[in-house]
C-alpha cells in the first residue's frame, strides 16, 4: 500500500512535468515552465479527493507523506541549479512571471490570513521554559 503513495506521487510528476514541457513550448521558452509546482497542485488535489471518497487507506498516505517530506528540499536544490542570468537575458518572460508571482502572493496575504478563527494566545512561558530557551 505504501507503494501506491510513491505511485500516486510519480504519476503526478510525470504529469505536472509534461504540463511544464508544453507550457514552456507555448510561450516560446526552451524550458519546463513550472511543472515541479503542477505535480504539486495535483498530488494535493488528487489525494483530498481520494481521502474524501475513502480511497485513500492510511498506509498509502504514509507513502506520500514520505516523499513529500522530501519535496521541499529537492525543489529548492533545483531551483538553485536554474540559471537566472540567462533566463532573464532570454526574454523578459521570466522577470513578468517573477512579478506576476510576487504580485498574486502579496495579494493573497490578506486572503490567507482570514482564513480559520480566532485562537487562544499562547499561555505565557514558566521559569523552566525560559531557562531552556
Amino acid at each position: 500500500m505504501v507503494l501506491y503513495g510513491v505511485a500516486a506521487l510519480a504519476l503526478c510528476m510525470l504529469v505536472g512535468m509534461l504540463i511544464g514541457d508544453v507550457l514552456g513550448v507555448a510561450v516560446g521558452v526552451d524550458a519546463n515552465v513550472g511543472g515541479v509546482g503542477f505535480a504539486m497542485i495535483l498530488l494535493v488535489v488528487a489525494t483530498d479527493r481520494l481521502r474524501k471518497r475513502g480511497l485513500f487507506p492510511k498506509p498509502t498516505e504514509q507513502g506520500v507523506l514520505f516523499w513529500s517530506a522530501l519535496y521541499i528540499p529537492i525543489v529548492i536544490a533545483m531551483a538553485a541549479t536554474q540559471n537566472v542570468a540567462e533566463a532573464i537575458g532570454g526574454g523578459p518572460m521570466a522577470a513578468i512571471a517573477g512579478l506576476g508571482a510576487l504580485a498574486a502572493g502579496a495579494a493573497l496575504v490578506p486572503v490567507i490570513s482570514r482564513i480559520g478563527g480566532q485562537s487562544e494566545p499562547l499561555p505565557a512561558m514558566t521559569e523552566a521554559e525560559k531557562a531552556e530557551a
